[in-house]
């Protein structure tokens, strides 16, 4: 219950953070507390290692466990933990940090239902690895939501592109815009959670319009992937070289089908 509160008190602070506007050296705030936040809250769910230890060894020696007051506790956990995650599931999850808050909640409320099984089965059974094995449960779960949220926000620290967008499936519709010929260092990436950004080298024909071709590629790209963010550096081809940059990164898109 306190790492509980813990990740909510994180949580909350990263969303003051994040809402600062953007002055000084950094140019998109601090959006990114955000992700800290989650990355720490996956962090410490991956912090199993206790929990294995003390289910095995309590396998190989069960201890005396009550399983009465084992029950009781955990019915008083659940009763918190269905509430808290009430609470947390009508906030916005798009947010990883709000995500991470909520995972720990969840985790929690599993693990207290898992604690209710056992201290049930001690009780009536006497049984009393089941106390064990419902750490190792919990152990279980606590690593598969760590390492998601792990997962995630190593994505956007990367600065891969949001799952669900293809790169490649961009670029080739960004290439079929009419009077585009190539796209080049083409980057998709997130800032923060919900907030895609784009940018990409165009070149377009040499008597097409610049301005009205960056325009149609942005609202193009507003309307089917929701990129508020686009920065678009708008060129006329030079018909006399092959390449317009030496170093661009990623692949090259070129205009190949019918517009």
């Amino acid at each position: 219950m306190l790492t509980d509160a813990a990740s909510i008190v994180l949580a909350l602070v990263a969303i003051r953070l994040a809402a600062r506007p953007a002055k000084g050296g950094y140019t998109y705030g601090l959006k990114r507390s955000e992700i800290l936040s989650a990355q720490a809250n996956g962090i410490t769910l991956l912090l199993t290692a206790w929990f294995l230890y003390e289910a095995v060894t309590r396998l190989i020696e069960p201890p005396e466990v009550q399983g009465a007051l084992v029950l009781v506790t955990a019915l008083a956990g659940i009763v918190v933990n269905v509430a808290a995650s009430w609470c947390l599931s009508r906030a916005n999850r798009s947010s990883l940090n709000v995500e991470g808050a909520f995972q720990h909640i969840l985790n929690d409320l599993y693990a207290f239902i898992a604690t209710a099984a056992a201290g049930a089965i001690v009780w009536w059974t006497g049984f009393a690895r089941a106390d064990a094995i419902a750490a190792l449960v919990v152990a279980a779960l606590m690593a598969k939501a760590g390492w998601g949220l792990v997962r995630e926000s190593g994505r956007i620290f990367l600065e891969a592109a949001p799952a669900g967008i293809d790169p490649e499936a961009v670029g080739e519709q960004v290439a079929s815009v009419p009077d585009v010929v190539q796209v080049h260092d083409l980057h998709i990436w997130q800032i923060t959670s919900g907030e895609p950004a784009l940018s990409a080298h165009v070149l377009v024909r040499p008597a097409a319009g610049c301005h009205a071709v960056r325009a149609g590629i942005e609202e193009i790209m507003r309307s089917r992937h929701r990129f508020d963010r686009t920065t678009l550096q708008v060129n006329h081809a030079d018909e006399d070289r092959a390449e317009h940059c030496e170093r661009a990164h990623g692949p090259t898109y070129r205009f190949t089908g019918r517009r």
